[in-house]
């Protein structure tokens, strides 16, 4: 039989040994991946309410919410979370560039062989 996190309709988030639940962000008109980060309960309480993407800040050691500075904020048009409610999807309209680096996303690059090279 399955766990009931696993089938049913009841929310109930399963954070790891730190706190967190990693949560993936895809733009909403394009579909394109954004960015990965971490969402510990404050953070996720924070995106419901407000419905921009918060996360926690691991290097920082605190709440963050995405564009504090920037103005490059995530607005949340849906959010899911996977069967074991472990991770989450954020599709979101962003405001500007996601990455820090000034690109739109965080992933730029791919891999090649033991180098990288602009992703096209």
């Amino acid at each position: 039989m399955a766990d009931p996190r696993d089938t049913g309709l009841t929310l109930d988030p399963k954070y790891d040994a730190n706190g967190l639940l990693t949560a993936v962000v895809t733009d909403a008109a394009s579909g394109g991946l954004l960015m990965v980060a971490h969402m510990n309960a404050e953070a996720f309480a924070a995106t419901q309410a407000t419905g921009e993407a918060h996360f926690w800040s691991r290097s920082r050691g605190r709440l963050w919410k995405k564009g504090e500075t920037s103005g490059h904020v995530l607005r949340v048009t849906e959010m899911r979370i996977d069967c074991d409610q472990d991770a989450l999807w954020l599709i979101c309209e962003p405001a500007g560039p996601v990455c820090h680096t000034g690109a739109t996303s965080c992933f730029y690059r791919r891999v090649e062989g033991d180098r990288l090279a602009p992703a096209a």
